[in-house]
């Protein structure tokens, strides 16, 4: 289980997280939404260990300290906003790149094995001797999602995996991260913007605001016409599917209250 407990994180003189407390449990997506600025990645980054934070994170019992950084994060798959790669590799060899922390000078056929077993499981080994350069963004982000994989982390942090996707890749991406966190029994916790896509693909919704949870539960319970409105300022439509899991429509733009 990951838990925070009074986390509060600064930007200079801006707070940026206040007093967050959360519990997240195995087997489960949990998407992070809320408004720009609320504070999403700035969380992300304190549970990987990379911003600094007061209070207390802990995953399966072990504390987040000053001195147990890289012990903290062996079981940390991190994949941030701006995960992109400018070498000509192959897709494969951009795969075993997550065992960064584990390569000589040669890779071994054990390696080799585990890289082409991800890439199996995610539908991408047709791609294993592609120069990554030569792929679209979709195949790329599947690839870059292999390699934080390959690590065998118990715990998924994914910072707006598919913002830059159609809406095909988004929809392949984040049912491999929901079949994964379940077959494997994971912690995921990740960043998006769209509000349908994450009531279709996490079990439970975390809202951020003002540097504070808003509310935190399933879709259907988060996702009220009310909350929507307050904090993004958008008039919307909720639909629901077959499932009722609620569809969002942005129907325009709502004027904002100046601060006084």
């Amino acid at each position: 289980m990951l838990e925070l407990h009074n986390v509060s994180i600064y930007r200079g003189i801006l707070c940026v997280a206040h007093q967050i407390n959360l519990k997240c449990q195995k087997g489960k997506v949990y998407s992070l939404l809320g408004p720009n600025g609320a504070g999403k990645s700035s969380l992300i980054g304190a549970i990987f260990g990379t911003i600094k934070h007061t209070g207390s994170i802990t995953f399966n019992g072990q504390s987040l300290g000053l001195t147990n950084y890289m012990e903290w994060n062996k079981s940390i798959g991190y994949m941030p906003q701006d995960n992109t790669v400018d070498a000509s590799l192959s897709a494969l060899e951009v795969v075993l790149l997550g065992l960064i922390n584990h390569l000589g000078m040669y890779l071994s056929d054990e390696q080799v094995k585990l890289g082409a077993e991800i890439m199996q499981e995610l539908g991408i080994l047709h791609l294993a001797q592609r120069d990554i350069m030569s792929l679209s963004g979709g195949q790329r982000q599947m690839v870059l999602f292999a390699q934080v994989l390959l690590k065998n982390p118990q715990l998924l942090l994914l910072d707006e995996p598919v913002s830059a996707l159609d809406m095909h890749h988004q929809c392949v991406l984040l049912d491999c991260v929901k079949t994964y966190t379940k077959k494997h029994n994971l912690t995921t916790l990740m960043v998006l913007h769209d509000l349908s896509l994450s009531a279709q693909f996490a079990d439970e919704l975390i809202v951020l605001s003002n540097a504070h949870v808003e509310a935190q539960g399933d879709p259907r319970s988060v996702l009220t016409q009310e909350l929507i409105e307050r904090l993004y300022h958008v008039h919307v439509d909720i639909f629901y599917d077959k499932d009722k899991l609620p569809i969002i429509v942005a129907k325009k733009a709502l004027k904002q209250r100046s601060l006084k």
